[in-house]
């Protein structure tokens, strides 16, 4: 029975989603793969603590290691032919400058994908960025997006037209909560927020008198009962690796509005209206339509569910089997 590692960033500040959508997949492998993870011991903050993870993840044996998210860094240790890695995003390059982006674009792009015999990245839009951060390094690249934990099944609830609960997931630079509120004005409505709120967003929130909810870091379990609870969706980001919580919206039964930029269109299929994020006007439109039309919502919410198919636990495990069964067809 072959054995797997997936390689695993110790949490920090309570980011879990990558870890989260992994062991989701994990579950989904047949009788014929041991898949086991394994949590870097340090967080990856500093040279020290870097070198010590390097020096664990190369004390482990397994038949493929898989890197799978934001510890890049360890292939430097890790056998290179025996070696898949997945990237979810190039963010932190757009934000750097100077010779720190350049830094990063070696130690976690550009040498870590030439070691790996199989890099992976999770949409066509971050496979199209990768190429313009690290050119013909990324046609090596393959496409196998995220998944939805499969606790995420349909969840009727009557549609509250005149008091809808709107759920925003997330409150990082790139989720443009601001914005949303900004398009929520004159709608009555209730905002809950999942995630902690700076000062800046609270007086945003504040100044525009809605009605709304800072929910903070919660449980999967909070988490799921959060889109159960709520009437619609609005994850109108700026930008995206992939965009998982259109799926799960989506998974779940709620019409969603989300951005027509980066990865979100791909994401959300049919499923959703998109609009420009910098525009709140666009994003008031779009929820006071969907709150306004009920056939509307009906084929959102079909078209969500007929889209989610794609991103379920097993069928992404399937195609990581592949990867795995491929890579050590070649190395025999």
């Amino acid at each position: 029975m072959p054995s797997v590692i997936h390689h695993q960033r110790l949490p920090d500040h309570g980011h879990v989603s990558i870890e989260r959508l992994f062991d989701g997949i994990r579950h989904e492998f047949g009788d014929e793969w041991q898949v086991r993870p394994s949590v870097s011991p340090f967080s990856s903050q500093g040279l020290l603590p870097r070198l010590q993870n390097l020096k664990a993840a190369g004390a482990l044996e397994a038949a493929v290691h898989h890197i799978v998210g934001d510890v890049h860094y360890l292939a430097l240790n890790l056998p290179g032919e025996r070696l898949v890695l997945t990237i979810h995003d190039c963010a932190a390059l757009e934000r750097l400058k100077g010779w720190r982006r350049e830094l990063l674009r070696q130690l976690w792009f550009v040498q870590p994908m030439r070691r790996a015999a199989v890099v992976t990245t999770i949409s066509e839009t971050t496979k199209e960025e990768l190429k313009r951060w690290v050119g013909k390094l990324a046609e090596k690249v393959i496409v196998i997006p995220n998944c939805v934990r499969s606790e995420f099944q349909p969840f009727a609830k009557c549609f509250d037209e005149g008091y809808p609960v709107v759920l925003q997931v997330g409150t990082g630079w790139n989720k443009n909560l601001v914005s949303v509120a900004r398009g929520l004005l004159g709608i009555p409505c209730r905002l809950e927020i999942v995630g902690q709120l700076d000062d800046f967003q609270h007086a945003a929130l504040q100044a525009s008198h809605l009605d709304y909810h800072e929910l903070g870091r919660i449980s999967d379990e909070e988490l799921l009962e959060a889109y159960r609870r709520c009437d619609l969706v609005v994850f109108a980001s700026h930008y995206e690796g992939f965009g998982l919580p259109i799926l799960e919206a989506q998974a779940i039964g709620r019409p969603v509005v989300t951005s027509n930029l980066s990865s979100m269109p791909e994401a959300a299929g049919k499923g959703a209206l998109l609009v420009d994020p910098a525009d709140p006007q666009a994003i008031h439109r779009a929820v006071k339509n969907i709150i306004d039309d009920c056939s509307l919502r009906e084929g959102l919410i079909r078209d969500g569910f007929e889209n989610v198919a794609r991103f379920r636990p097993e069928a992404v495990a399937r195609r990581y089997e592949a990867v795995y069964s491929q890579l050590l067809n070649d190395r025999r």
